[in-house]
């Protein structure tokens, strides 16, 4: 197979109809968006679809000694176009959501507006975070010739990352087609601004990596042992009240910190 003795020594299957190569010899490019004059080869046309006589329009050097310069076709930029086309569809879809039945119910948060976030391929798959006025979701879609058509609404399904396993549900939607989606917040009450979510969003899918944030004690355990000392904090402070009260000095004391602290809930116990 004959083909380009640059970056790929030849392989021309390893580059794209995009990729921009440049002559190795007087580093005159090629440029397919501009095609070629001088051999009147039209805009648009790949450095593969060139003919096999064609030659630097500057110093006459074959195909064969040119280098790859840049290449928007490689492997990032088909993840990025990926990742661009299939949010654009996420969005649409959820944008319709909203204009067609969300956009009344009292719920919803009207400072906010559906947006794609943080989007990255994560296994070969899609996977980010959407916002819209009534929740946000992390989300994961099917990556290019994988059919998630058939997903059943409402299966779940966990999934695994950094910091630790989270609980999918699947859905379909006309546009996005099949997607499994992972409830962060419902409703978006609390976010002020747009920016405030997107911030939010954004430290999620790094913190979503990080080992250090998976739970490291059972979370029943953690819930049991706060109500302890929360209830241990209580005992303590009705104790003081009582001593303070047994005493009855003349002259009021100031109170200590720790009564301070929990003036509201030995407030709300004695009551």
């Amino acid at each position: 197979m004959s083909g380009f003795e640059g970056s790929f020594l030849g392989a021309n299957d390893k580059i794209s109809t995009q990729a921009i190569m440049e002559c190795k010899i007087c580093w005159t490019p090629y440029d397919p968006a501009e095609g070629d004059d001088t051999r009147q080869v039209l805009p648009g046309t790949p450095f593969i679809a060139l003919p096999e006589d064609w030659k630097c329009p500057n110093c006459d050097a074959p195909k064969e000694q040119f280098l790859v310069s840049e290449d928007p076709g490689s492997d990032a930029a088909r993840d990025a176009d990926m990742l661009d086309q299939k949010t654009k569809l996420l969005v649409a879809d959820f944008t319709e959501v909203w204009h067609s039945k969300m956009r009344d119910v009292p719920m919803v948060n009207k400072v906010l507006h559906v947006q794609a976030v943080g989007w990255k391929i994560h296994e070969g798959r899609p996977l980010g975070v959407l916002i819209s006025p009534w929740f946000m979701n992390l989300i994961q879609l099917p990556t290019e010739g994988e059919d998630w058509s058939e997903l059943v609404a409402g299966a779940k399904e966990v999934i695994s990352f950094g910091s630790g396993d989270y609980e999918f549900i699947h859905n379909a939607r006309d546009m996005t087609g099949g997607y499994k989606a992972c409830s962060l917040f419902s409703p978006m009450g609390e976010f002020k601004t747009q920016k405030q979510a997107v911030e939010v969003a954004e430290a999620i899918m790094v913190a979503l990596f990080q080992e250090e944030h998976r739970a490291e004690t059972d979370r029943s355990a953690d819930i049991r042992a706060s109500r302890e000392a929360e209830l241990a904090a209580i005992e303590e402070a009705k104790q003081a009240e009582a001593e303070a009260q047994a005493e009855q000095p003349e002259i009021p004391l100031a109170p200590t910190r720790r009564q301070v602290l929990t003036a509201g809930i030995s407030g709300d116990v004695a009551e």
